[in-house]
């Protein structure tokens, strides 16, 4: 699919000023926001649309180089011609792409005044396991750092100007001979911006973005687990030279629960029993996240015997049928028994009496294999 004009996107004529395509791309991009239309597939698709067309017309390269050639002259710049052709640099930036990091560069050359994408932040969010598994919609708190709104940005005060670095000529950087070897350092005056700010912003300094704490409003969807990451598109820094924000990811994390504990999808938990529902059977009732269910006891009934809810643990934040709920029964000894039950406990235990292979067969099978254990010891 063909792109549309860039101009066009922003809805700008091609002689528009930095200011206007500011102005233009600001109000596309709260129209478009993916957060602010989350009924609509498209908004993610024209956002970014109007993100690439802002980049390249903020860019001076960028832009002098799709005002002569469009859409070719800023894709797969790479590969276009060369040395001194049409998206080559000469000489010189091959030289730096070279040897830029030797010298404190960063690879591929950028222009200094370039727009730069904020960075992105994270927030570790805990939530109780019955909103992960419903879901539900918190508020949160975020430090970072925003446009400033005196200057636009642009980190000069209004009705001033900034003028071009006198140490560097405008490049970000200074060369410095030191014998045969030549070294380009940051520009100790413009500290690399290549542009020199005669009257800085009152509110910001200078410094284009101002530190603010913001109220975000994240929804989280049910059945999101312990590592899931949810991202809200441009709440991050604020970008450099007019660039886009970054992104902000809140990272999730699901409390330790007093009964339930999560595996995946599924939910286990432990049901203590008195030894007579044990050997008897019983009806008991148990917990789950949608309310109380009756599980039923069988009779001879072991500690460690697991029951299986079907149904009744998380469906999965990305699809899929609901988990279970598994019930580990544990058999409960009782404690503080007054001397009439003592008593009856050790009549009870007279009556097993002689019957003990019957009555407890794995302790039967557990002591004849100690008694054979030791007779094969024998020399």
């Amino acid at each position: 699919m063909s792109k549309r004009d860039y101009y066009e996107v922003l809805g700008v004529e091609r002689g528009a000023d930095q200011k206007d395509i500011k102005k233009a791309y600001r109000r596309l991009a709260q129209k478009f926001h993916p957060d602010r239309n989350p009924d609509d597939e498209t908004s993610a698709e024209k956002f970014r649309e109007v993100s690439e067309a802002y980049e390249v017309l903020t860019d001076s390269e960028k832009r002098a180089a799709y005002d002569q050639f469009g859409h070719a002259g800023v894709d797969g710049q790479a590969g276009a011609g060369g040395f001194g052709g049409a998206g080559a640099g000469g000489f010189s930036d091959i030289f730096g792409d070279v040897f830029g990091d030797i010298f404190g560069g960063g690879g591929a050359r950028r222009h200094p005044n370039a727009p730069q994408r904020g960075s992105d932040l994270r927030y570790n969010l805990e939530l109780d396991l019955e909103d992960a598994v419903s879901g539900t919609s918190v508020d949160i708190r975020v430090p970072r750092h925003v446009e400033c709104e005196r200057c636009d940005g642009d980190g000069a005060e209004p009705g001033s100007s900034k003028e071009t670095c006198p140490t560097c000529a405008g490049h970000g950087q200074v060369r410095m001979q030191q014998g045969f070897f030549a070294v380009q350092q940051t520009c100790p005056t413009c500290h690399g911006s290549g542009q020199h700010i005669k009257v800085p912003c009152h509110k910001c300094h200078g410094e284009g973005r101002v530190r603010e704490t913001r109220t975000l409003s994240v929804k989280i969807p049910a059945g999101v687990d312990t590592g899931d990451r949810i991202r809200l598109n441009a709440e991050g820094e604020a970008g450099l030279n007019g660039g886009p924000p970054g992104d902000l990811y809140v990272q999730v994390a699901i409390k330790p629960h007093a009964i339930f504990e999560r595996d995946g999808r599924h939910l286990q938990c432990e049901v203590p029993i008195n030894f007579v529902d044990a050997a008897l059977g019983g009806e008991l009732e148990v917990p789950t996240l949608d309310g109380r269910v009756k599980l039923k006891i069988p009779p001879e009934t072991q500690t460690g015997k697991l029951f299986r809810l079907k149904g009744k643990g998380v469906k999965p934040v990305r699809g899929g049928p609901a988990g279970d709920l598994l019930c580990k029964v544990v058999v409960e000894t009782p404690v503080k028994l007054s001397e009439e039950q003592k008593e009856l406990l050790r009549r009870f235990q007279d009556s097993l009496e002689g019957s003990n292979s019957h009555h407890s067969p794995k302790k039967s099978n557990f002591f004849d294999g100690v008694k054979k254990f030791f007779e094969d010891m024998k020399p």
